[in-house]
């Protein structure tokens, strides 16, 4: 009986639904995220990926190339990453209570800076008003980033086993 292959969009929900354990587990703590634990949900990520290429890899047989399990990866990187910005959308409008602590953090991080009272309203008027977008394209970009290295070094560590076929020369 010949082993099924896991597609990428399982182990991209996998890797979704962990982290979405792990930032409820987070906000239902009330564990500052500005602290060490900020780093924890990126290596859950980038670990998800990296596992995702070697399981598959080991899945086939190791009978495939280096950017077969890179295309592997950021696949898997990106049906994550979909369900997460969906969740995130989903988390926010059902807990605005982190939308307002965001935005209370970026005031003191802007009052250390002695920024004018002015420009600190203006901007958190302008930050109030497309928190939404700012927190989708932050995720998306570093997801996407993060993603595209932990394939990349997902493929680099997964054994390849070189075709056995002779190559060209019309041998028919």
């Amino acid at each position: 009986m010949e082993k099924k292959i896991t597609s990428t969009t399982t182990k991209g929900s996998i890797i979704a639904l962990i982290l979405m354990v792990v930032a409820l587990v987070i906000y239902f703590l009330n564990v500052d995220s500005n602290g060490p634990v900020k780093w924890v949900q990126l290596i859950i990520f980038v670990a998800g990926v990296i596992w995702a290429v070697m399981s598959h890899g080991k899945e086939i047989k190791y009978h495939s190339t280096f950017g077969n399990y890179f295309g592997y990866g950021f696949k898997v990187c990106a049906v994550a990453t979909v369900i997460l910005i969906i969740y995130t959308v989903i988390f926010i409008l059902i807990f605005p209570d982190v939308k307002e602590t965001a935005l209370e953090q970026a005031r003191k991080n802007m009052l250390e800076k002695n920024i004018s009272t002015d420009q600190i309203e203006k901007g958190m008027e302008f930050t109030k008003k497309f928190f939404m977008v700012f927190a989708i394209v932050g995720l998306l970009i570093i997801n996407l980033i993060s993603g595209a290295i932990a394939a990349l070094v997902g493929a680099a560590v997964t054994k390849k086993v070189p075709n056995q076929f002779p190559q060209g020369d019309n041998q028919s």
